[in-house]
C-alpha cells in the first residue's frame, strides 16, 4: 500500500513509530521520515536500522515552519506526536494545549498545504469523557481534525483518526513498573484493584491506524474492539510469570486525575457508529451552525444507549492475560 511512497511520523522515536518501521522499513517503500524535536533517540534510531529510506527531521510541531519543511513532497502522515503522561499535562496544561491541539492544527494545515494525500491523528480513550488535562487536550485534538477535515473532499487531503487505549509495554506505561518493582522486590503498586484498563499490542494499534489508512474517510474516527483487565489481574499475571506468587501488592489509592475505568465510545458516538467487526468506525458529525433544528426534537437513541468501556467489554482472565504477555514482542527476554 506504500509501493514507492514516502511516509512521515510525527514522534516518530516514541513506541509507535519504532513499531511502524519494523513493519515497514524491508517493504518497497520509498522513504520513512521521523519528524521529533529529540536528536538523542533520532540518534539511537539512525545506529539500529541503518537503511537508506530512513530520513530524519529535527523539529517541533509547535513550530508550523519545520512541519511544513518535514512534509514536502510526503503521501502519507501518522500523527503521533503528543505529551501523552497525565501527571506532566495536568501540572503544566498549556504545554499539552500547545502541542496536542495547536501542534495538530500545525501538522493539518501544513499537510493540507504540501498536498499531503491521507493523514491519521492518534487519539486516546483518555478523550472520552476526559477528567484530566491530557484526556481535554486530545479531545480538542479530536475536534480540531474533525473540523479540518469538513472543509475538505476525499479528492484532497483525507483527515481521519484512531483511537485506542493502553498498549501494553509501551514507554512509560504500567507492566514495565510492575516489571522493574518485582525485580527489585519492591511491593507492585497498584492505585484501586478493580480499575480496569483496555489491553491491547502495539502491533494492534499499527494495525489499527492502517485500517484507519486503508477505510478512512474525512472526519472518521476508528476504534478497536478491545478486551480489558482489573490492574489487580494485571499484577497477579506479572507475579506468576516472573515466579514471584507471593510477592506484596500495595494498593496506594487513586491518583489524582485517574479515572476507575477508560471508555472508548461515548452513548452518542454508539448510537451513529458503525459495527465493522472488529473495529467501529465513529461517523463525523455533519451539523453545522444552522443547528435550530437540533433544539426542538431530541434523540430517543441516545437515552438508549449504553457507552463501550473498559468495565463492560469482554475481561481478561490471568492466564489469558499471560498468553498476551507471552506474546508481546516489547517483552522477550523478560521473563
Amino acid at each position: 500500500m506504500f509501493d514507492g511512497k514516502t511516509l512521515l511520523i510525527t514522534g516518530g522515536t516514541g513506541s509507535f513509530g519504532n513499531a511502524v518501521l519494523r513493519r515497514f522499513l524491508d517493504t518497497s517503500i520509498k522513504e520513512i521520515r521521523i519528524f521529533s524535536r529529540d536528536e538523542k533517540k533520532q540518534d539511537d534510531m539512525r545506529k539500529q536500522y541503518s537503511s537508506s529510506k530512513l530520513k530524519f527531521y529535527i523539529g517541533d510541531v509547535r513550530d508550523q515552519n519545520s512541519v511544513q519543511t518535514a512534509l514536502r513532497g510526503v503521501d502519507y502522515v501518522f500523527h503521533a506526536a503528543a505529551l501523552k503522561q497525565v501527571p506532566s499535562c495536568e501540572f503544566y496544561p498549556i504545554q499539552a494545549v500547545k502541542t496536542n491541539i495547536l501542534g495538530t492544527e500545525n501538522v493539518l494545515n501544513a499537510a493540507i498545504a504540501e498536498g499531503v494525500k491521507k493523514v491519521i491523528c492518534l487519539s486516546t480513550d483518555k478523550a472520552v469523557y476526559p477528567i484530566n488535562a491530557m484526556g481535554m487536550s486530545k479531545a480538542m485534538m479530536e475536534k480540531t481534525f474533525i473540523a479540518k477535515s469538513r472543509q475538505l473532499d476525499d479528492e484532497q487531503t483525507v483527515i481521519c483518526g484512531t483511537r485506542y487505549g493502553n498498549v501494553m509495554a509501551s514507554r512509560g506505561s504500567v507492566i514495565p513498573l510492575f516489571i522493574d518493582q518485582v525485580k527489585a522486590n519492591q511491593p507492585i503498586t497498584i492505585t484501586d484493584p478493580s480499575m480496569t484498563r483496555y489491553m491491547m499490542s502495539l502491533d494492534e494499534a499499527v494495525e489499527l491506524v492502517l485500517y484507519a489508512f486503508k477505510n478512512g474517510r474525512n472526519g472518521d474516527i476508528f476504534v478497536q474492539k478491545a478486551p480489558a483487565s482489573t490492574i489487580e489481574t494485571l499484577a497477579k499475571a506479572i507475579k506468576s510469570m516472573m515466579g514471584k506468587h507471593d510477592h506484596e501488592i500495595k494498593v496506594i489509592g487513586t491518583r489524582h486525575g485517574e479515572k476507575l475505568y477508560e471508555t472508548l465510545l461515548t452513548r452518542e458516538e454508539m448510537v451513529k457508529a458503525e459495527d465493522l467487526g472488529n473495529y467501529f468506525r465513529i461517523v463525523p458529525d455533519q451539523r453545522d451552525l444552522n443547528y435550530g433544528a437540533y433544539f426542538e426534537d431530541g434523540e430517543s437513541d441516545i437515552t438508549e444507549a449504553m457507552e463501550y468501556n473498559s468495565h463492560n467489554t469482554s475481561q481478561l482472565t490471568e492466564d489469558e492475560l499471560i498468553a498476551l504477555l507471552k506474546d508481546l514482542r516489547e517483552l522477550e527476554g523478560t521473563f
